[in-house]
């Protein structure tokens, strides 16, 4: 049913039990998965131009971030002999970043971690899930 799975990831406890949840899909379907890490600029538009060293260090600590995240899926794949391809969006935010790579990579199921806020801190926060269900052209797993 499922040949190609975007996972996004962020390295959280969400994102780690819907890698769990991706990479057991794709074992069943003998799909591949493509593990998707959206690194965010924006906190630091405008002060990085006034600070270059800050923004390096955020942009260095993002990107070993996004390391660590690829890893462990990547080991998940591994012992479930699984195709794996990491990816790296970069100046773009997190759901869009999800579904233009989703394009992309003609992914038939996307795999998103949430954290499960509600109330406040969801409007104030707003919900990379949420976004990504309600604007996707394909089917969408939320993992809670």
């Amino acid at each position: 049913m499922f040949q190609r799975i975007l996972l996004a990831t962020d390295g959280s406890a969400a994102s780690e039990h819907a890698a769990r949840l991706a990479v057991d899909l794709a074992k069943v379907h003998g799909a591949s998965v493509t593990g998707l890490y959206v690194v965010d600029p924006y906190p630091y538009l405008g002060i990085g131009e006034s600070n270059p060293l800050g923004f390096q260090a955020y942009m260095s600590a993002a990107l070993q971030h996004a390391a660590d995240a690829h890893n462990k899926v990547l080991a998940l794949c591994e012992q479930a002999g699984v195709s794996f391809q990491p990816r790296l969006a970069e100046d773009v935010a997190a759901a869009s970043g999800i579904l233009q790579t989703a394009k992309q990579a003609e992914a038939d199921l996307i795999v998103v971690g949430s954290h499960g806020r509600t109330g406040i801190a969801r409007l104030m926060l707003g919900s990379v899930a949420s976004k990504v269900v309600a604007e996707s052209p394909v089917p969408v797993l939320v993992a809670r």
